[in-house]
């Protein structure tokens, strides 16, 4: 059924990770080959060195983040479908992800045959939209809030809500404080919001923190 070789690069800074999704896809997809990068540096090496029919991609990366990463991945080599492979529930990231041009998104905690299904989906030209987001009609008639913000933006807001100090999230993403203030403050502006308080509880209450 699997007629030629079709080559996957899986960009995952953890080994057990990538371990076990490269066993996962050898025995349900026989004629493919997985090779591996752990950043986005060592991806766009791949990248140039060896396109391949498909991208897995986790959004937790060392350095820049996966939704960084992806969006670049989609201006430099638009022929190349992308799907995201995160531990982030799809109701969190997936709508962002998918807006960013990838072609699918799969939780870590899925069942295998779930990212079997997507891989095949996507190295014949299709999509894979998590069951989370089957109400997508619903959500472009009504925009959360935080779907005005950028990536970093959004990325800060979910750190905010988890209960991280400014200095915490700068150290943790090579920020300064003040940088990170910014930040701050232009979500509360987009957002409608007043205070850090309120940012934590919009947080929990849509879900957007673990």
């Amino acid at each position: 059924m699997e007629s030629r070789v079709r080559n996957v690069l899986l960009v995952d800074d953890h080994p057990v990770v990538r371990q076990g999704i490269a066993r996962i896809l050898a025995a349900e997809i026989p004629d493919l080959t997985l090779a591996e990068a752990v950043d986005g540096a060592s991806a766009m090496l791949q990248m140039r060195t060896r396109p391949p029919h498909l991208v897995l991609l986790d959004l937790t990366l060392p350095g820049d983040s996966g939704l960084s990463l992806l969006r670049r991945l989609r201006r430099e080599f638009p022929a190349v479908p992308v799907m995201i492979v995160s531990m982030h529930p799809a109701d969190q990231f997936a709508q962002r992800a998918l807006q960013a041009g990838a072609v699918g998104y799969v939780a870590k905690d899925s069942d295998p045959q779930e990212l079997v299904q997507a891989v095949r989906a996507a190295l014949t030209g299709g999509k894979h939209v998590p069951a989370e987001l089957q109400e997508a009609a619903r959500l472009e008639r009504e925009p959360p809030r935080h779907s005005v913000l950028s990536d970093r933006e959004y990325q800060v807001l979910r750190m905010i809500g988890a209960g991280r100090t400014v200095s915490e999230i700068g150290t943790e993403l090579g920020l300064s404080v003040k940088t990170v203030s910014t930040y701050r403050t232009r979500i509360l502006e987009k957002m409608d919001l007043r205070t850090s308080a309120e940012l934590i509880h919009y947080a929990i209450v849509n879900k957007l923190v673990s």
